[in-house]
């Protein structure tokens, strides 16, 4: 019996989702100017996105592999009401060590969301159309996260960097009531009922498709740290750009991507997946290195237009490549969790490498810098998965017919 898709599922998760990455989009491009401001350096400017990301790393695996075995609701409900809650620490902020401090505790509130949320929809995504429903998802982000810096932007010029504070903790809060009132009972979930033993960590760690996954995905982001961190930078310095003017760059790219998520999604349902992950890959790469050449606004547009296309090519590919992945080892949330720990590392890589660079060089080698590592990263995935038929072996033993049962114990929530 084919799977039936639920779309009050979907519609909430897609709208708390958007609701909170909305909030985060409206203040993270306003952060480094405001540290810059402050008189940081690179480095600290990196590490206040480091500090997101390192915690969140840490915190990423534990929760993902407990929603597979207790449920999803109550981790996205605890995850969403303390990320609204954290945010409003914002408002007191006065030095960099605060600002890193209050970024690492909201990495632990991040944790329990992002990877979980994914994994749900993954468990409502009916076989064959897994690019086609993770496009539509990734939407919710890409436009969350598009929009957000342009908001972010007009509401500092217009009003204050304390109004954007604020409107991050009450979109937050949305998203949490959301998730609250209409995501149905635990009990009801789809991985609660079925109980199926969850993948060993070994096997998963081990499988080619994996860590081709975790490979591409981290110099993905490992490029959205450099852009996020250091274009706002390169162009309140070098051209003189006010915050509505940076927003918009910032948003251009996720723009574009979140446009490109569902008909992309949508053809790798239908065509090799892999392929466009590479190609997807290198228009990443080649975007990095416009931004680094470019003289004036028109040439950060085009850098905006070549990493909006290549995201949105890749990304739907490769969310479908990992639902597949989830399902067939019974392990969705633990392999999101993977997925999202490449991404918090790429970032942390990305904004303390380009920190680096900025500091002991020149800002533009920040981007050249991740222009190199994205095109590893597509190296890496095709060393990995080119050539191999569509039941990809593991680079280690066969997943065992029987893995080892999963803790028992009462869903969270």
């Amino acid at each position: 019996m084919s799977q039936v898709f639920d779309y009050k599922v979907f519609a909430t998760l897609f709208f708390a989702i958007f609701a909170a990455v909305l909030g985060m989009g409206i203040v993270v491009p306003l952060l480094p100017v405001y540290a810059h401001e402050l008189g940081a350096k690179g480095i600290y400017i990196g590490l206040i996105f480091g500090a997101f990301a390192l915690s969140r790393s840490v915190c990423l695996p534990y929760f993902g592999r407990l929603s597979d075995r207790k449920g999803r609701k109550g981790f996205i409900v605890a995850g969403l009401g303390a990320y609204a809650l954290i945010s409003l620490f914002f408002l007191f902020a006065a030095d960099v060590t605060t600002l890193i401090g209050i970024r690492f505790v909201q990495g632990i509130a991040s944790a329990m969301i992002m990877p979980v949320v994914q994994a749900y929809v993954g468990d409502i995504t009916p076989p064959g159309r897994e690019g086609f429903i993770m496009g539509l998802f990734n939407m919710s982000m890409f436009f969350g996260l598009s929009l957000g810096p342009l908001m972010g932007g007009v509401i500092k010029d217009q009003l204050s960097l304390d109004a954007a504070f604020v409107c991050l903790g009450l979109l937050a809060l949305f998203g949490f009531l959301l998730a609250w009132a209409f995501l149905p009972p635990i009990h009801t979930e789809r991985v609660v009922q079925h109980r199926h033993p969850v993948a060993p960590w070994g096997h998963l760690l081990r499988d080619r498709v994996t860590l081709a996954l975790v490979g591409f995905r981290l110099a993905y982001t490992a490029a959205i740290g450099v852009i996020w961190c250091f274009l706002p930078i390169l162009a309140d310095s070098r051209l003189g750009l006010d915050s509505t003017a940076i927003g918009f760059l910032v948003m251009l790219g996720v723009f574009i991507s979140g446009c490109l998520n569902t008909p992309m999604g949508w053809l790798s349902d239908r065509w090799n997946r892999k392929v466009l992950v590479i190609i997807g890959g290198l228009l990443v790469s080649g975007s990095l290195v416009r931004y680094a050449t470019a003289r004036d606004f028109e040439g950060l547009i085009w850098g905006g237009l070549l990493f909006g296309t290549g995201g949105g090519i890749a990304m739907p590919a490769l969310m479908a490549i990992a639902v597949e992945k989830g399902r067939t080892t019974h392990s969705m949330g633990t392999v999101m969790a993977i997925l999202t720990v490449a991404h918090s590392a790429g970032m942390l890589a990305g904004s303390l490498l380009g920190g680096l660079m900025m500091d002991w060089y020149h800002l533009e080698l920040a981007f050249h810098l991740g222009a190199a590592v994205v095109t590893v990263g597509v190296v890496l995935f095709m060393g990995l998965l080119i050539g191999r038929g569509p039941r990809m072996e593991t680079a280690g033993a066969p997943l065992p017919s029987e893995p080892p049962p999963a803790e028992e114990g009462p869903p969270i929530g």
